[in-house]
């Protein structure tokens, strides 16, 4: 079987999935796009994430991502000035809360960053300036956890407030437009 893979730039407000059993209309990676059948997403963003996220129709594909030797990079806006140490902190590793039990990440690569680029989605509503000030940051894990960046940043005092997944391996969401779906012949994971 010839197998497919695709890159899409996620929009905020959809679900990583392809059916959705609750009652409430939800919009779902099959309404961006006629994906062939058995395509999965490999990880997932959650419905308030953006950014890169890579399909595929092979199983042993969507392995290899998910493995820790593969870089997975975020631009992240927090609530805040985010401070040299809290940097130094995410860089360390810190501890955060999984399935209920406390877990320390390992070491990451974070900096600050000027702000999200052009990757960004231009139709986002911005929080406002006298909600008090944001700053954005970049975070490279190698694990994925469930809600993983989110929680990094709040444990060293700095909620995320927008999440924009631009990277997975050497996979860069680079001019793909919010919404645009990319079919691509393989995935340049390293």
């Amino acid at each position: 079987m010839l197998h497919q893979h695709f890159i899409l730039h996620k929009p905020v407000g959809v679900i990583c999935q392809f059916v959705y059993t609750h009652k409430r209309k939800k919009i779902l990676l099959g309404d961006l796009y006629n994906f062939p059948k058995g395509t999965m997403s490999i990880g997932r963003l959650d419905v308030h994430s953006e950014g890169l996220l890579l399909l595929t129709t092979d199983g042993k594909v969507s392995e290899a991502v998910r493995s820790k030797t593969v870089e997975k990079e975020y631009h992240v806006q927090v609530d805040g000035r985010i401070t040299e140490e809290a940097i130094q902190r995410l860089n360390e590793g810190v501890e955060i809360g999984v399935d209920g039990k406390k877990y320390k990440t390992l070491p990451g690569k974070a900096k600050k960053l000027d702000g999200p680029g052009a990757i960004a989605d231009p139709s986002y509503k911005e929080r406002e300036a006298r909600h008090g000030p944001t700053s954005w940051a970049s975070i490279v894990v190698t694990e994925g956890k469930f809600r993983q960046v989110r929680k990094m940043t709040a444990a060293v005092g700095f909620p995320t407030l927008r999440l924009i997944r631009v990277r997975v391996g050497q996979v860069h969401i680079a001019d793909l437009q919010v919404g645009e779906v990319r079919a691509v012949e393989r995935f340049q994971l390293k």
